[in-house]
């Protein structure tokens, strides 16, 4: 209990001195000038004040200072210092713009000397392996949060996010005064948070950015540490998951940039935040999907550490998974301008080869099932056994897999299950899932009772196997029309036009499905008419039927239709001409766009 308040001294310490700080920085900058002028690549509309960092420092100095009685050790003293050091140089960037190699140097130097006292990764066996990759790592998760940093709130909120659950790990480590550290940190985020949520009114900087990125990356070393964890799956996934979403972010943008000959320095309305907001998203609402992200990867880093490594593998890879998925829904949205002079064509997709993979070579799909049939029966292997793989099912899964993998996909290629396109899933492609599944499933099980003659297999598994195969296969294929879907009712309204349906029928939900997932056609359905009385009210695809014809007047007005499209092929030329003369004397344009019979 009193760690705890300890730990809760040292937030509210560091979050008050961060609130007065931040206060007194930005007015400062704003009487000085020192201000962010608005930029075609950045999101704010106005000048706002810089070197938000200085407040993020100072909370979190005064706090360590002050509780350093309760919170000292030398090994965390080094590491403040260095992390000082890194607040230095972003200072002195934010005030000169200091060139890449130079900030790159000064970063080296502050990782090399924190690995110089002994803190490392301890992920290799060879100790100048490990303290390479120890560098790396630090730089890397440095210039990460400096990336994410693209956006109101989003780094700071993530940097908070990271603290708090470093305090748990801290805590359960034995390090108190680490612990405290994470909380002085967290406190001296969320003080400056209280200005930099949508709309900010100050920018941390690269003093902030660098700083917070530094100690975070070398807090989370903790765990890490001979002797902390017997468990090496946690070993090594603990620090990654806490600084998960920085580390992706950068990754895609890095890879990004390079393929369409972009300098990767180089700011840019490229990363996830951009992308959540080019989908339909407000800035907040995308600054919050990051922060749960971020969340739901240190809830995930809390049950690795607590379960055995067999379910730890498990869990982490299937997260994964479900981020790649994100990651490649999000590539879809176009962001990038065409470069002058011949540059590479903009409005590219995030992830061009992917998208070849998926709708051309298919590469993508084989490599999806291939990790879902891997996925799905280690999944199955875990629920039989209870998640206890200690001593029973491992080396039977180990000595099936390849069967099953080789006897899974040859039925899925077999049956056809690669000549569909994802996000035009029907009823159909889903019938012919659940036969290649079952056959897929049918097919691997013989196999495995043909070669080991299922000896001290569990018949269970099979049962489980092909349940999780199903619906893992079956998902990933919706989820991509899902997605489309969800996409299209997402995109602005207010350049597109307005439109009324005028037929209820198989026509007219082609149509609006059409209406939805072609952007390009800059038209909006939001009702339906139709002569059939009995359908008035009903609910087609999230767009009512309003009326029949009679009622156009009273629907283009309150819905503020500007044309009506006729989709029905049940309207006689007199009747068409009847509906083309109500729309001109409304004010509204009308056309014929007819997408299948009736």
């Amino acid at each position: 209990m009193d760690l705890l308040l300890a730990y809760g001294w040292s937030l509210a310490i560091a979050f008050g001195t961060s609130v007065a700080c931040t206060l007194a920085v930005r007015t400062l900058a704003r009487r000085r000038g020192w201000v962010a002028k608005p930029r075609p690549d950045r999101w704010h509309r106005k000048p706002t004040a810089l070197f938000g960092g200085v407040g993020i420092y100072g909370g979190f100095l005064a706090a360590y200072l002050i509780r350093r009685p309760i919170a000292g050790m030398n090994g965390d003293a080094i590491l403040v210092a260095c992390a000082s050091g890194m607040f230095a140089l972003g200072l002195v960037d934010d005030k000169v713009q200091l060139k890449p190699y130079a900030k790159l140097v000064g970063q080296i130097i502050c990782a090399t000397t924190l690995t110089l006292m002994g803190l490392h990764l301890n992920w290799l066996s060879n100790p100048i392996l490990d303290r390479g990759l120890t560098i790396f790592w630090l730089v890397g998760v440095t210039n990460a949060l400096n990336l994410l940093d693209n956006i109101d709130g989003a780094a700071a909120g993530i940097a908070a996010i990271s603290g708090a659950f470093l305090i748990y790990f801290c805590h359960a480590a034995g390090r108190a005064e680490s612990a405290a550290l994470a909380a002085a940190l967290t406190g001296a985020a969320l003080g400056f948070l209280v200005f930099n949520f949508n709309p900010a009114s100050i920018f941390m900087g690269d003093c902030g950015s660098l700083f917070v990125g530094f100690f975070l990356g070398g807090l989370s070393l903790v765990n890490s540490q001979v002797g902390a964890r017997r468990n090496i799956v946690a070993v090594l996934a603990i620090p990654v998951l806490l600084l998960l979403l920085p580390i992706v972010d950068t990754t895609l943008v890095t890879i990004t940039r390079r393929f369409h000959g972009r300098p990767i320095s180089q700011g840019g309305r490229d990363h996830t935040s951009h992308r959540l907001v080019a989908i339909g998203m407000s800035e907040r609402r995308a600054t919050i999907t990051l922060w749960l992200i971020a969340s739901a990867s240190g809830a995930l880093a809390v049950l690795v550490k607590n379960v055995s490594t067999f379910l730890a593998i498990g869990l982490i890879a299937s997260f994964a998974f479900g981020l790649l998925f994100l990651m490649i829904f999000l590539g879809r949205v176009k962001v990038y301008e065409p470069l002058p002079e011949g540059g590479e064509a903009g409005g590219r997709a995030l992830l061009p080869t992917l998208a070849d993979f998926s709708y051309k070579l298919r590469i993508f799909e084989t490599l999806n099932d291939f990790a879902l049939i891997i996925l799905c029966y280690y999944g199955a292997f875990l629920l039989r056994f209870d998640f206890d793989g200690e001593s029973a099912f491992f080396p039977q899964f180990v000595r099936s897999l390849p069967i099953v993998i080789v006897a899974q996909l040859t039925v899925f290629l077999a049956m056809g299950l690669y000549r569909g396109v994802w996000r035009y899933t029907s009823v159909d492609d889903v019938v012919l899932i659940v036969k290649t599944t079952l056959v897929a499933v049918v097919t691997s099980t013989l196999a495995v009772l043909f070669i080991f003659r299922f000896e001290g297999f569990s018949r269970a598994v099979v049962v489980i196997d092909g349940v999780l195969l199903l619906l893992a296969v079956a998902g990933s294929r919706i989820s991509f029309r899902l997605f489309r879907s969800w996409l299209s009712r997402q995109r602005p309204k207010d350049a597109a036009r307005r439109v009324l349906i005028y037929g209820a029928g198989d026509g007219g939900e082609l149509l609006l499905r059409e209406l939805q997932s072609n952007r390009s056609l800059q038209l909006v359905p939001v009702a339906f008419l139709d002569d059939d009385p009995q359908k008035i009210g009903r609910v087609i695809h999230g767009i009512p039927v309003l009326g029949t014809f009679d009622r156009i007047e009273q629907v283009a007005t309150s819905m503020q239709v500007q044309e009506l499209v006729l989709s029905t092929t049940k309207v006689d030329m007199d009747r068409w001409q009847l509906v083309a003369r109500a729309c001109n004397e409304h004010g509204i344009g009308c056309r014929r766009m007819r997408i299948g019979l009736e």
